[in-house]
């Protein structure tokens, strides 16, 4: 997340903005950097990481408890452990509805931190000018979350949160075909995978899940800086004014580093999780020998 934040800045910020003209990543980079300094790629960092932390605690958790359930089940059945395409849907399905409904708050907040919707106008350029100087300091992880519920209410921490729970299907497809793809590499080399695989195989299934679910993802991020008076009631009504007013592409915004920011942390994310787990299997084997 440290890593390849500012690209979910530069995501981010295209997906909300909807009326700013196209522009390339090097020329958003330096506009960020002239209105905001090198900061401004870090907006909304620090909910990030406790965003990210609370939602792999909660995925994990109860991904691996539903996995447990469809594991002993198979052993019952006398099936083996390996679960089926549709049984890793169904786990990953829980999995995600349940992070979604424990985590969107922080989400929220976070977007509103990146985009910086709090210190902008419509009519305002990104770079400086004696009429729009650089933006005041902004408001804190805490400051932004007394604000939103001072401004909107409770309700307004909730928001987006059907296109993320339609998101669910992000990481279904993502472990679904990482699973999948585990399943055959190992048989076909006879062994367990290697963190590099993991790496490897993360990438490409995250590379897949965020290509297809992309519109939702834009559809959300604006849900969550929209005003109340602004808010479209439902995705389709969403899906369909951008299409409307920014045609297909509108739906695509900001699509290429939030692709090479999925991936590259999808990638690590399946790499490390699998190398500490190979640690602490490897250290509490040598506990029990020591004993």
């Amino acid at each position: 997340m440290v890593l390849t934040y500012p690209l979910i800045t530069l995501s981010t910020r295209s997906q909300v903005e909807a009326k700013r003209a196209e522009t390339s990543v090097a020329d958003a980079v330096r506009r960020i950097i002239a209105r905001e300094g090198v900061s401004g790629l870090y907006a909304g960092l620090e909910s990030a990481l406790f965003g990210i932390s609370v939602t792999n605690f909660v995925y994990y958790y109860w991904f691996e408890w539903s996995r447990g359930v469809f594991e002993a089940a198979n052993v019952k059945r006398g099936i083996g452990k390996k679960l089926s395409t549709l049984e890793s849907m169904a786990a990953g399905a829980l999995a995600g509805s349940a992070t979604v409904l424990i985590t969107n708050p922080i989400w929220v907040v976070n977007t509103r931190m990146t985009a910086r919707k709090s210190e902008r106008t419509e009519a305002s350029s990104d770079l400086p000018t004696l009429e729009n100087p650089r933006p005041k300091k902004a408001l804190s992880t805490l400051g932004v979350l007394r604000q939103l519920i001072k401004n909107e209410g409770f309700k307004a921490l909730f928001a987006g949160v059907i296109p993320a729970l339609v998101l669910v299907i992000n990481p279904i497809l993502q472990y679904t075909i990482f699973e999948q793809l585990k399943n055959l590499v190992e048989k076909r080399k006879g062994r367990k995978l290697a963190p590099l695989d993991a790496f490897y195989l993360g990438a490409i299934g995250k590379l897949f899940a965020t290509g297809i679910t992309y519109p939702y993802i834009t559809v959300k991020s604006r849900m969550h800086v929209a005003e109340k008076a602004d808010r479209d009631p439902s995705v389709i009504q969403s899906l369909k004014k951008i299409v409307d007013e920014e045609g297909v592409s509108g739906l695509y915004k900001g699509v290429g580093p939030k692709l090479v920011q999925s991936v590259i942390t999808a990638a690590f994310l399946f790499a490390f999780k699998d190398a500490f787990y190979n640690l602490t299997v490897q250290a509490r084997a040598r506990a029990k020998i020591s004993k």
